[in-house]
């Protein structure tokens, strides 16, 4: 969820003090801190610590987290997504493997936030097709990603193919 941008942590506060329909004074007794100290954080003469921040955030009634990122004491980040958490919980597979998939899939993600919708549907209608597989299994990756795993195929030269090689 991204926050609005304003000004400062003070403007915010303020901000959310109106919308919330709290009184300065209200908000001051809720936060126990004195008016003017709240007053001075609203325009931005004094910057409050994070305790502070933690009371005013239980007055206002709204996340900490908002009034921390808001002030720039924390990062705002995207919680883990359930691919995320599965491949990082994946014991089976190495430490580099599981980097190299979240790098891949991060790149996807990054692709295709700053890629345009048309761009991606021209993609997935020029994408080759994927070869079909062999002695009848189903393939177990969707088409997308096949397509997007080609260019980083071995190429096979049809002239050095080998009964061995080719049974894998």
């Amino acid at each position: 969820m991204a926050l609005p941008k304003v000004g400062s942590i003070g403007e915010y506060i303020r901000e959310q003090r109106t919308h919330a329909k709290i009184s300065l004074r209200q908000l001051a007794a809720a936060a126990g801190v004195s008016n003017p100290y709240l007053s001075q954080i609203e325009r931005g003469l004094r910057k409050p610590s994070a305790e502070i921040l933690n009371q005013i955030a239980k007055g206002l009634h709204i996340s900490s987290q908002a009034l921390y990122v808001q002030a720039g004491l924390i990062e705002e980040r995207e919680p883990d997504s359930d691919v995320l958490a599965a491949i990082r919980a994946d014991h089976l597979i190495t430490e580099r493997q599981r980097q190299v998939l979240i790098d891949i899939y991060e790149s996807f993600r990054r692709e295709n936030q700053v890629g345009a919708p048309d761009e991606e549907a021209q993609t997935s209608q020029n994408a080759p097709s994927a070869p079909e597989p062999q002695g009848g299994d189903a393939n177990p990756l969707p088409e997308g990603y096949l397509a997007a795993l080609k260019p980083y195929a071995a190429p096979v030269d049809s002239q050095n193919v080998t009964p061995e090689s080719k049974e894998g």
